[in-house]
């Protein structure tokens, strides 16, 4: 099936957008942020005083009535526009709520699902070098040794986003002794898990993008979200992928803005700009569609070849700002 053949439901079509007060908010802090002088717990405090994390999200976890995946992807590309850190601290924070709730550890997902929409826990997602080695890109970086009740980890998540040092949960990937992978939930006070100090990133210094080394974690039964990742992955992974499209979606649209306001008509460039313009609501609709009707689960390399694109667009649109 192609990405354009799927058509939303009507009553979807309407994207999700930050309140004017909400956007201006993030307007004034985003040059902070960026330079990591505010930090992460304030703006998941406020998105989660917009109901951002509850896009998508069934009422009886929290979440907002009449919402989907699609209104959670359109809510970071609209935060995006004002602040990329603050929606790479978003999509983390989405991405963790998103693993628990489609885990096969229902227990841990009501202990933890609260916290993470109340923002009162960070939720960091360490699962893109499991995604990768889905692909046959990557090779697993953190390896499980059994333990009575459960496993002992090594390894290391080379790179982690919103991993806010005092209060965070991470998803990630280990390589089982026999075969396999499986998902665990870590929590930031693990004996032998270590978070390096933020990593020095350009413009997104505020994101709490760090390294995290696990030697000897022991990772009891109950930390465990899914004993075969290969159960929950397919139908996770375009949701993660299809929120971290929304920070792509996001800048083009804010670049593409500057630069129609700029005049291009008199410099010869509005017809690039009309033509990127398309080009990326296409590729959007197309990505927020397939996420919607579950499309690339059975499609990866589809959802692929959209995040590309989406990525290629946004490097020309900065480029004709």
């Amino acid at each position: 099936m192609s990405e354009q053949q799927a058509k939303p439901e009507p009553s979807m079509r309407t994207p999700f957008r930050l309140s004017a007060e909400t956007g201006a908010w993030f307007e004034v802090q985003a040059e902070d942020l960026d330079r990591g002088e505010l930090g992460g717990p304030p703006v998941l405090a406020r998105l989660a005083e917009a109901q951002v994390f509850g896009l998508g999200v069934a009422p009886e976890w929290g979440g907002a009535p009449g919402t989907d995946i699609g209104h959670a992807i359109e809510a970071i590309a609209d935060l995006a526009r004002h602040s990329l850190t603050a929606a790479f601290l978003a999509w983390g924070q989405r991405v963790v709520i998103e693993t628990l709730l489609r885990s096969g550890n229902a227990s841990l997902a009501r202990r933890w699902v609260p916290e993470l929409m109340a923002a009162r826990l960070a939720g960091a997602s360490g699962l893109s070098n499991v995604i990768k080695s889905l692909g046959g890109f990557d090779r697993l970086r953190i390896h499980a040794r059994e333990d009575a009740g459960g496993w002992r980890l090594d390894g290391r998540i080379d790179w982690i986003t919103n991993a806010q040092p005092d209060a965070f949960v991470a998803t990630a990937a280990t390589a089982l002794p026999q075969g396999g992978v499986a998902l665990v939930a870590l929590h930031h006070g693990l004996p032998g898990l270590q978070r390096s100090a933020d990593l020095p990133l350009l413009g997104l210094r505020g994101s709490a993008t760090a390294q995290i080394d696990l030697q000897d974690v022991r990772v009891a039964e109950d930390q465990v979200l899914q004993a075969d990742a290969r159960q929950i992955l397919p139908g996770l992974r375009p949701r993660l992928v299809g929120l971290q499209c929304g920070l792509s979606l996001g800048l083009a649209r804010a670049a593409l803005d500057v630069a129609q306001r700029a005049g291009l008509a008199g410099k010869g460039l509005q017809p690039l700009c009309d033509k990127l313009n398309e080009r990326l609501e296409g590729s959007a609709s197309a990505l927020i569609n397939g996420v919607r009707q579950d499309v690339f689960v059975s499609h990866p390399a589809a959802l692929f070849r959209l995040r590309i694109a989406l990525a290629e667009i946004a490097q020309q649109a900065v480029e004709l700002e």
